[in-house]
């Protein structure tokens, strides 16, 4: 059984409670269709069972099949340090569907981002690594594919519908 690695730390981006009974670790790629279908869906976890999970985002840009996943993921970063991460992850999720290089400054002005500021940490070695960081810890867990979930640090074998169903189950 494939087991989160490294854990949860600082450089990860969290929503939730520290004390939530629940965690979701998902490793994604804004370009794949398939994270695009699991989006919603992991939305709707959130606000079923609100404060009894706590949610965390690492990135799995599949670069060789989806040309737009890497600078997705930069840009989610960069927002990030303008403590809009999930702003920006929503956003490149909910225009998935019209990925491209020039949606990325449209998406930070409309969510209030620093245009400028935004630009240039864009260019940053650091955020670039942040997101090989990521992609290395993926692999090390044994994802094979996104998205992929773990729950309380083991992987959970199954998509965002069967995640939600087991959580359902598990609070009846």
């Amino acid at each position: 059984m494939s087991t989160l690695k490294p854990e949860i730390n600082s450089r990860d981006h969290i929503q939730g409670d520290d004390s939530a009974s629940v965690t979701i670790v998902e490793f994604g790629d804004y370009q794949c269709p398939y994270c695009g279908n699991a989006y919603p869906i992991m939305k709707e976890i959130e606000e079923t069972f609100g404060h009894q999970i706590r949610f965390i985002f690492r990135h799995f840009p599949l670069a060789n099949a989806h040309e737009f996943a890497f600078p997705a993921a930069i840009a989610a970063e960069a927002a990030g340090l303008q403590d809009k991460f999930w702003e920006m992850h929503d956003a490149l999720f909910e225009n998935q569907y019209r990925l491209n290089g020039e949606l990325f400054d449209e998406l930070a002005e409309t969510i209030g981002l620093d245009l400028e500021q935004f630009q240039q940490d864009c260019t940053s070695e650091e955020i670039k690594s942040k997101i090989e960081n990521d992609f290395d810890s993926g692999v090390r867990s044994g994802v094979n594919g996104t998205p992929s979930f773990y729950v309380n640090g083991t992987k959970f074998d199954g998509g965002a519908t069967d995640l939600y169903q087991m959580l359902k189950e598990s609070a009846e």
